[in-house]
């Protein structure tokens, strides 16, 4: 659930009080109090009755995925949008439940699925959602013929079928159970050839255009079989460098904008209401483990104690975000070891040592390659190189285009270490840990391990709760012990609102939803 944020001793004496800026409104439907600021979300007229209509103006960091096909999204920041698009049999809700959507309702026996359709689902195309549309979606995502299937945990399907002209039923080859989450995977129809260049899903929102590197625009789809979206329009831009936000911020050309900086919210004034979440996702110092001198156990944890995690919060966020100690977010709380966090301690002279008895006495040059249009991570890699510099390690800061990240970093493996975050695909630990098994074509970082990858496979078949969290425990603790990366925090997500503005929820997984946000009265 969203909060306000509370604002912090540092930010107040940093806000520009005699700038008191206007908020984008000019889509909104009439209503007298649209231009009202205020620093406290508290303050706002969300206590005003909510209004159906206008449009509002989103500020997103990246560009979309060249593709917009659900099933080929590569960036955590497409999925987050597209969020409003698409729909599987099931969806997640703001309290991490798993309810049905596209299917009606479901039945879980053993390791069989059975999933009854929901009565005239619509596409945006105007098609009504058939099992074979389901039949058709699943498949595809279950498809090993490019080797690893795009949903991996659909490697467990061994039957998928209709039984009849509004049942689907999915038979595993064991009982798993984590895995209803995966079937929040995107329900798209068999007979469509362009989802790659026009989507077309069931959500709130339909897809209307899309001008790369520039907006990206949705509208509310009418025939929706659910809760309908209060807005008419969104757009959203692209806003590809810090000083772009806070200009588009500043002037007050968009409605919304979330992820940012402490610093970045300091410079609006009271411009707009400001709501606290986290970005349910783990940021760290990604390694690569092939990398020579990060080949060596020693020189990883060196590095994990050459970091000052408290010291990173407080000059990158005020001291908001939730330091972390392994490749599990607090949102998980049941798989979540908070133990770990401080497995690790700030101790410089210990990471000397080990340095020293790594070979490393002197040092050696380590580029820390950056996305440039992820703020939170520069800001946060500038703190690093400093602290790492510290232990006589020549760290620098490469920041380098999204695209260039993309190709480079996460797909040729082409670096030496890298800040950035990783979410969850699925509300499922499952989906937080098999990143690093040694079969993934996501583990970037080229982490191998025999136990756990054994753990792993353990884990697939494992229907007691408490063997599952003891499992899933000894995973995280492999990847610490190992020092397999410098975990470093969950950031705090930081977003500013129009104060005309009122419904936005905070998800415990990386997704944007803007289905219930609305004007108010």
């Amino acid at each position: 659930m969203k909060k306000p944020i509370r604002f912090f001793a540092v930010l107040t004496a940093m806000v520009l009080m005699g700038s008191v800026l206007t908020a984008c409104s000019s889509g909104s439907p009439d209503t007298t109090e649209a231009n009202q600021t205020t620093n406290n979300a508290e303050n706002n007229s969300s206590t005003g009755e909510p209004v159906y209509g206008g449009e509002i103006t989103v500020g997103i960091a990246q560009d979309l995925d060249s593709s917009l096909d659900p099933h080929q999204s590569v960036a955590a920041g497409t999925d987050e949008v597209m969020f409003n698009v698409f729909e599987g049999l099931v969806k997640p809700t703001p309290e991490g439940d798993i309810i049905p959507a596209v299917a009606e309702s479901y039945e879980v026996d053993g390791t069989t699925y059975t999933f009854k359709l929901r009565e005239g689902v619509k596409f945006h195309n105007g098609d009504t959602v058939t099992v074979d549309d389901i039949v058709y979606s699943i498949s595809r995502c279950a498809d090993t013929s490019e080797g690893t299937p795009r949903v991996p945990a659909f490697s467990a399907i061994t039957s998928l079928k209709a039984l009849d002209d509004k049942t689907v039923e999915i038979v595993l080859n064991a009982p798993n159970s984590e895995f209803l989450p995966y079937l929040t995977v995107a329900i798209i129809p068999a007979d469509y050839a362009d989802q790659a260049t026009a989507p077309v899903g069931t959500g709130p929102f339909k897809y209307v255009s899309r001008s790369p590197q520039e907006n990206f625009i949705i509208e509310k789809f009418d025939e929706y079989w659910g809760e309908p979206a209060y807005l008419d329009k969104i757009t959203f831009k692209i806003l590809d460098s810090a000083e772009a936000v806070v200009m588009s911020l500043r002037s007050g050309s968009v409605d919304f904008v979330s992820h940012l900086t402490a610093s970045q919210v300091a410079e609006l004034g009271g411009s707009y209401n400001i709501l606290e979440g986290t970005m349910n996702l783990v940021q760290a110092v990604y390694l690569n483990n092939t990398y020579e001198p990060l080949q060596n156990e020693l020189v990883r944890k060196a590095l994990c104690h050459a970091v000052n995690i408290e010291e990173i919060l407080l000059l990158t966020a005020d001291g908001h975000g939730a330091p972390l100690g392994s490749s599990m977010y607090p949102s998980f709380k049941k798989f979540f070891n908070e133990d770990l966090v401080d497995y690790y301690d700030y101790n410089p002279e210990k990471a000397k040592e080990l340095l020293k008895e790594a070979g490393y006495e002197n040092g050696f040059d380590l580029a820390i390659t950056v996305p440039s249009n992820y703020t939170p991570h520069v800001n946060t890699a500038e703190v690093v190189v400093e602290q790492f510099r510290a232990v006589g390690i020549n760290a620098k800061v490469e920041s380098v285009e999204w695209a260039t990240w993309l190709s480079d970093v996460y797909q040729g493996r082409n670096y030496q270490s890298t800040i950035s975050g990783f979410d969850a695909s699925a509300m499922t630990g499952r989906a937080m840990l098999e990143r690093w098994i040694s079969t993934s074509s996501k583990n970037f970082i080229q982490f191998y391990n025999d136990e756990y990858d054994a753990l792993f496979e353990e884990s697939i078949t494992t229907t007691d709760d408490d063997k599952l969290i003891e499992i899933y425990d000894r995973m995280q603790e492999i990847l610490t012990e190992n020092a397999a990366c410098v975990y470093l925090q969950d950031l705090a997500d930081l977003v500013a609102i129009n104060p005309a503005l009122d419904g936005y929820e905070f998800y415990p997984i990386y997704v944007m939803d803007l289905s219930g946000v609305h004007y108010v009265k």
